[in-house]
């Protein structure tokens, strides 16, 4: 994942690089529909011929197939694991495989940049889940818990406060997004610290 990310950072600078600066990357975008295939195409012959375009195509389609199938393969197990499911036998791993690739093949028919924001939301939603498990996790070793606790509420209101007003969310105005997304940060947050100054009384009990 990190080496995609570099790959991906290398690309973006060549792009800007190569139409002359984000504006003119993004007009090339819009006109092509937001086709990444076409400037990643484009350069490549371009800049490395047409034996390099092709080596340079191959490395950027390899990414995505090896996070895909790391995807597929995580999601399996996870399924395997909460049903329970002996994945030693190949019938097994298909009767899981076959219903996940049926249902990854039902997200190629959506909208690639409504599937995008999707995953961007749920990504950062999975961010926020984990900084408030690291929250308890330094409450419970009475270790300084605000390192994690304060970006945790501030991840809180944008992730709430951005599916209440996004178009693929519930389209509220941000007149109720945000405030709701504020009261349920602050609903979060105090809860969490009245667990740490619950913990902190009872190790001092304990202590004397």
């Amino acid at each position: 994942m990190i080496t995609e990310g570099v790959v991906a950072l290398i690309w973006a600078a060549v792009s800007m690089s190569f139409f002359g600066g984000i504006r003119e990357l993004n007009d090339t975008m819009i006109a092509q529909q937001g086709n990444a295939a076409y400037v990643v195409n484009v350069i490549s012959n371009t800049m490395l011929g047409k034996i390099g375009g092709i080596l340079a195509l191959l490395g950027v389609v390899a990414a995505p197939i090896t996070s895909g199938d790391t995807a597929f393969r995580s999601a399996r197990l996870i399924v395997a694991d909460f049903t329970k499911s002996n994945q030693s036998k190949i019938m097994n791993r298909l009767l899981i495989s076959l219903p996940l690739f049926v249902l990854g093949y039902g997200l190629t028919l959506i909208d690639f940049g409504i599937v995008w924001r999707y995953f961007a939301w749920t990504n950062q939603t999975l961010a926020t889940i984990v900084l408030w498990t690291v929250t308890v996790y330094l409450i419970n070793e009475h270790k300084f818990y605000w390192v994690s606790l304060v970006p945790a509420t501030f991840m809180t209101v944008v992730a709430v406060s951005y599916i209440l007003v996004a178009p693929e969310g519930f389209s509220l105005s941000t007149d109720i997004a945000y405030p709701v997304g504020i009261v349920i940060a602050l609903v979060l947050l105090i809860a969490t610290l009245m667990k740490a100054y619950r913990i902190k009384d009872q190790k001092i009990e304990y202590v004397n």
